[in-house]
């Protein structure tokens, strides 16, 4: 472990960012040179300097001068999944080129320094890397009482997060879901609203319709109730799981720590399906299934290079803080 000075300035924040710019492995791995990508969408909420990140990397890395550019801010967590739309949807119009999308957070801005709880618990998750009040109140950047800058987590933040996953799960179900389970879901909705049964309403097995879940690593409550929730085994969390153990609380960028932690231990084949579940300030929920074109044999370079082979391991759900002898195993 390095201790270093917490420096809360922009021109720290922008240089933290800068050295976390994987787009070059991306082009290097795939072949693409930045002259031919014509879409760039960055997204970082809580850092947006001028000028923005995307003029940065245009800059830095010779992109050509017709690129497409997009800066995201203040979307939370879900904003890597909302970059992907983004993506697509232009893509359908500019056609013929390659669009690159760059998820990430910074909190070096709102590293916190008071004694609000609350505003304290960001400080232990994250790392580098229209709606009701309640909904919109769970997660916000703001002041305490002494005027220190930092994000509050609130009490509700699970019921909101389960809420919004009920809604997008319904939007999702009939696109995804074999006829099957839809007329077992629509049954018990016919019996509870037609006929005023006291049945519980019924959850698809999702795991009949896809392979892998990437479930944005927020927290393990978050997590634990999903994995309840959804019925999913350990392996399924497995990279949701090692992924907060890891790396922390990635913000939007949690997702593709995940994808690549399954490409990493060879278990994306072709045909395979990949269930991205994102969840946001304001409050967001939003979802991505992608289908494997071809079997991941070897994923070359990737964060999980260097410790994949040693993974999973047992987390503790509670370590003492003065238990000195914890080592952590990687």
């Amino acid at each position: 472990m390095e201790y270093r000075q917490l420096v809360r300035t922009v021109k720290q924040a922008t240089r933290n960012h800068a050295g976390l710019m994987y787009h070059r492995l991306v082009l290097r791995k795939t072949g693409v040179d930045a002259g031919d990508v014509g879409v760039l969408i960055f997204n970082s909420s809580l850092l947006s300097p001028t000028p923005s990140f995307t003029s940065l990397i245009v800059n830095r890395y010779r992109f050509r001068d017709d690129v497409v550019t997009h800066n995201l801010s203040g979307m939370g967590c879900s904003a890597g999944i909302i970059a992907i739309d983004l993506a697509k949807r232009l893509l359908q119009v500019h056609r013929n080129t390659y669009a690159l999308v760059v998820s990430t957070e910074n909190i070096t801005l709102n590293a916190y320094m008071g004694n609000n709880r609350p505003m304290l618990v960001t400080n232990t998750l994250f790392r580098v890397g229209g709606a009701a009040d309640q909904s919109y109140g769970c997660v916000t950047q703001e002041e305490d009482e002494v005027g220190e800058v930092g994000v509050s987590l609130s009490k509700e933040l699970m019921a909101v997060a389960g809420e919004a996953l009920k809604t997008n799960i319904t939007t999702l179900g009939p696109l995804i879901l074999p006829m099957s389970e839809q007329l077992r879901f629509l049954a018990t909705v016919v019996l509870k609203k037609v006929f005023r049964a006291q049945v519980k309403a019924y959850l698809p097995d999702f795991k009949l319709a896809l392979e892998h879940f990437c479930i944005h690593a927020g927290g393990r409550g978050v997590l634990d109730e999903l994995e309840n929730s959804l019925k999913l085994s350990p392996w399924h969390m497995e990279p949701s799981r090692m992924t907060l153990y890891r790396f922390g609380n990635t913000s939007s960028s949690s997702l593709w720590y995940e994808l690549a932690y399954c490409e990493a231990k060879r278990r994306i084949k072709k045909g395979d399906r990949v269930w991205q579940i994102a969840f946001g300030s304001g409050f967001k929920c939003n979802s991505a299934v992608w289908r494997a074109l071809r079997t991941i044999d070897d994923a070359g370079e990737s964060p999980w290079t260097q410790d994949v082979h040693v993974l999973p391991v047992d987390v503790p759900k509670v370590v003492p803080i003065d238990e000195t002898s914890y080592q952590v195993p990687i």
